[in-house]
């Protein structure tokens, strides 16, 4: 039975039965009527005890006493039914043997584990086949349940039906498994408990625990295989509480115990194990109760608006360098890793009482027990002889990771747990100690899948406690929707990519950084930089200029050189410089690659830099990285890498548009020679810098395309397949707002610009060209939906469809997200050094759909020419770049103008921002 404080406050079933009994025993009610009062009755007993739940919970913030309250309550509301059925409805009074019948509470409602929305499962037990009179008292019970609105699983079984069905069923044995009784006769379920453990459980024990652990290991892999993705899964998350689930049930499968500590007698877990399974058992209970309370349906997934209101109910408040919300989900992690602590260390005690193959599977290479570099290898894992290896000698704790990962086997799970046990013998000493360092930097810059053994260093928190400065960013999470991993993970990973980089894993997405790589003088330099490149985040400052202090103060502990120091801190300073650049400006400027070129200085750093940034990019998320940026990034190399080596500058721009022209000119076959003169005297020199031959032939066919048909508007698509985007190309006549009015379009249609080349050709003819993606960063590429877009931008273009309304129901659509919780500060800055010819506007935003289009409209308004356009989007964050000249086709050099841009534009996107 559920022990529960202070009960009859939150139902006294005594007291509701004696009503109910007046209700039974009143004779001028019909049957009908009687029915809808016992309904009434308890459908303000449920109300009432919900309340009375919800406000002690509210004061509390307490899963554990929510939970089993819950439970307590659905166990008496269940028996008032059940009596009043047998009692009022359907008498019976001397029940056969056959009639006798017990309610039996099976998963989470038989744990006694009942968030406010979970499903009530309930299993009616018969000694034999189910009777008339049993299905009557069965249907009552359950009809009335239902019109009190709660969701009821339930099942009507035989002692024999469940013991078969339990056998060939290891989810219906699971459910039993957890039974409890609930009311009826009570001797039919200790009957089936006997025979179900007598006879299913006694010697299965291997079994189940095999079954039940593939099963989490396929649950793991449907919800990301992973603990720190940014909305989790509180149920069935990595970590989560069905994690826990698992654990305790093997517990009470072998050593037939009803409660955590129990395990504690039975040498499994130590006391102190057990207090953390029920701490984060009670935390991720309270968690999950939350997100009941507050979505009002059983929702289980901690998505980002939910992350922000249940920190500020749990009590999370702002600090230095870390708001609430992210204090919350930081302590969430760190209870989802300690979920993964305690499987290692129950497998390994299983392991060790059962002496059996390992648990937690790894391939087999060796066989037998044998020695590896003064450890042991047992059950084809590395292990030590006892715990006090570790206090005579703590640099074999780092050893243990080296030797592992070096003879490609895993540590055995009991040497984990000593590791973990003991991490207070990391110290200054041990962390200053040159040989330590060493075997770290072995580790980290491992020619194999250096993540592994660093991601298990991390688990096990001893990489944490070794560098000091990452364990400031464990758990560390970012509060957008740009960022899928904590930092600690977001920082492994990108290790991982490196090193697929370094092998030649990744030659398809990045191959210029695959080539470069091995150009790198060293590439000890690359990893350790990789690895700090995060390492100041959360300390309320630019983590990048923090970064580099931490790097001049921790590379000479790993070993590093000066020189190595040196660049190491650059790096961390300068890597989010490339994308910045690649990404926001205009790379067919040469001032943009000049000043780029400035910053880099060296052809070294140009080749580590690109490593690091491709690295970063792809280990944000699994949909950041996509062609298009990789070929933006691929442009800048090259134009950098030209200007360091003095390419560009022994190459005049007169001789490199000449170059160009006469490679159309030899492309042309089957031109005339007036043709060929006609286009090439269109484009402005600007144009013959901007595209490359390939393109511009394209736009040779098109426009002559355009001139035979007489159109006024001709439009080219292009799916880009390598760069996940596609090409669109408007040919037209110039007219100020055109831009504007594409955007419009595309954000009817649904499409996302990511980036754009404005230009206007020296006949008038407006040559723009686009590149777009759908909702989910790849190329625009479904053919009823490019046929939409290309109408949809001729109806706009001449003038016959206005884009604003639509894009408004857009937009309102969109402000009932999830992630309208996020807020973006909209910001406008002006820039007149960034190019010789134009005046750079970079403004940052929240994205929505509609964005670009309220931009170009104030720009539009303000007769400003836009010649250029690079469009970024970072989760909610939008960043665009406009490069643009005034009505008389100059930079804008007015401080009067600007003050009105920077307005205007603040205007908009403060009085349009949905977030």
């Amino acid at each position: 039975m559920l022990k529960v404080k202070n009960q009859r406050d939150i139902i006294d079933r005594r007291k509701v039965f004696a009503e109910l009994g007046k209700i039974g025993k009143d004779g001028d009610l019909k049957p009908l009527k009687q029915r809808a009062a016992v309904l009434r009755c308890l459908k303000d007993t449920l109300l009432h005890g919900r309340s009375e739940i919800r406000e002690r919970f509210e004061a509390s913030n307490s899963g554990h006493d929510a939970v089993f309250s819950y439970s307590f309550l659905i166990d008496q509301i269940v028996r008032l039914i059940h009596d009043y059925a047998i009692e009022f409805v359907y008498p019976l009074h001397n029940p056969t043997k056959e009639q006798r019948m017990s309610v039996v509470a099976v998963g989470g409602y038989g744990r006694g584990d009942m968030a406010p929305h979970s499903d009530v499962d309930i299993l009616f037990l018969f000694p034999y086949k189910q009777t008339a009179h049993g299905e009557q008292v069965v249907e009552y019970i359950l009809y009335m349940l239902w019109d009190l609105g709660l969701k009821v699983g339930h099942a009507t079984r035989s002692l024999e039906d469940c013991l078969r069905m339990a056998r060939q069923d290891i989810t219906i044995r699971t459910n039993l498994l957890e039974s409890r009784f609930v009311w009826g006769d009570e001797a039919i379920y200790d009957q089936f408990r006997t025979r179900f453990m007598d006879e299913l459980v006694k010697g299965s024990g291997l079994e189940f625990i095999e079954a039940k652990l593939n099963e989490r290991d396929e649950r793991h892999i449907r919800m990301g295989d992973s603990r720190y993705v940014v909305e989790p899964n509180v149920k069935d998350g990595k970590g989560g509480l069905r994690d826990l689930h698992t654990l305790f049930w093997i517990g009470k499968y072998l050593y037939r115990v009803n409660t955590p500590l129990e395990l504690v007698d039975q040498r499994v877990l130590t006391k102190k194990e057990a207090q953390g399974f029920l701490k984060a058992q009670n935390f991720l209970w309270s968690v999950r109760c939350w997100l009941h309370y507050l979505s009002d349906r059983p929702e289980d997934r901690l998505t980002f608006d939910m992350q922000r209101e249940i920190a500020t109910r749990l009590g999370y408040t702002d600090h230095a360098g870390a708001s609430g919300v992210e204090r919350f989900m930081k302590h969430y992690y760190l209870m989802v890793k300690h979920v993964g602590n305690l499987t290692r260390i129950f497998c390994a005690a299983l392991e060790e009482r059962h002496q059996r193959r390992p648990l937690i599977r790894f391939p087999a290479r060796f066989f037998g027990n044998k020695e590896i570099d003064g450890f042991q290898l047992r059950n084809d894992r590395l292990a030590v002889e006892s715990r006090d290896v570790f206090r005579e000698d703590p640099i074999q704790m780092l050893r243990l990771f080296l030797v592992a990962h070096q003879n490609g086997v895993g540590i055995h799970p009991e040497s984990l747990r000593w590791v973990t046990q003991n991490l207070q013998l990391i110290d200054q000493s041990l962390q200053k100690d040159p040989a330590a360092n060493a075997i770290f930097l072995q580790i980290l810059t491992h020619k194999i899948t250096p993540d592994i053994p660093l991601r298990k260093m991390n688990e096990a928190g001893v990489l944490g406690r070794f560098v000091p400065d990452f364990g400031r960013v464990v758990a560390q999470m970012q509060y957008d929707m740009y960022h899928t991993y904590t930092v600690d993970e977001h920082t492994i990973r990108a290790i991982g990519i490196l090193n697929q980089i370094e092998c030649g894993d990744l030659s398809d997405e990045a191959p210029v950084a695959t080539s470069v790589i091995h150009k790198v003088i060293s590439r000890q330099v690359l990893y350790v930089a990789v690895l700090m490149h995060d390492i100041a985040k959360g300390r309320g400052g630019d983590h990048s200029e923090l970064g580099a202090e931490v790097a001049e103060k921790l590379c000479p502990r790993l070993g590093l050189s000066p020189a190595d120091t040196e660049t190491v801190a650059w790096l961390v300073k300068a890597h989010l410089w490339m994308s910045a650049t690649a990404f926001k400006r205009d790379l067919n400027d040469p001032t943009t690659i000049r000043a780029f070129a400035d910053l880099v200085q060296s052809q070294e750093r140009l080749r580590l830099l690109l490593c690091l940034t491709v690295a970063d990019i792809r280990a944000v998320g699994p949909n950041v990285w996509n062609g298009w940026k990789a070929s933006l990034l691929r442009e800048l190399y090259y134009a950098t890498d030209d200007l360091l080596s003095g390419g560009l500058n022994a190459d005049s721009r007169d001789s490199r548009v000449a170059r160009a022209q006469q490679k159309v000119r030899e492309a042309l076959t089957g031109w005339s020679e007036q043709d060929i003169e006609d286009f090439i005297e269109r484009g402005y020199p600007s144009y013959w810098l901007s595209f490359d031959t390939e393109t511009q032939l394209r736009h040779a066919e098109l426009t002559r395309e355009a001139k035979n048909s007489g159109a006024d508007i001709t439009i080219h698509t292009r799916i880009e397949t390598d760069m996940d985007a596609t090409e669109i190309t408007v040919h037209t006549t110039d007219h100020p707002g055109l831009f504007s009015q594409i955007a419009g379009a595309m954000a009817v249609c649904g499409a996302s610009i990511v980036d754009a080349k404005i230009l206007t050709l020296s006949d008038g003819m407006a040559l723009d060209t686009f590149w777009i993606q759908d909702a989910n960063g790849e190329a625009f590429n479904d053919k009823g939906r490019l046929n939409k877009l290309r109408k949809t931008l001729e109806e706009v273009i001449s003038g016959q469809l206005r884009p604003s309304g639509e894009i408004r129901k857009r937009q309102v659509v969109d402000n009932k997200a999830r992630t309208a919780v996020f807020r973006v500060e909209p910001n406008v800055i002006i820039d007149n050094k960034a190019s010789r010819t134009h005046t750079v506007i970079e403004v940052t935003a929240r994205d929505r759909q509609g964005l670009l289009y309220d931009i170009t409209r104030v720009l539009r308004d303000l007769s400003l020419q836009i010649a250029s356009a690079r469009i970024s989007t970072f989760g909610e964050r939008a960043v665009d770049v406009f490069y643009v000249k005034d009505v008389f086709g100059l930079k804008i050099d007015s401080r009067t103008k600007f003050v009105q841009i920077k307005e205007n534009l603040i205007e908009v996107l403060t009085n349009d921002d949905r977030g």
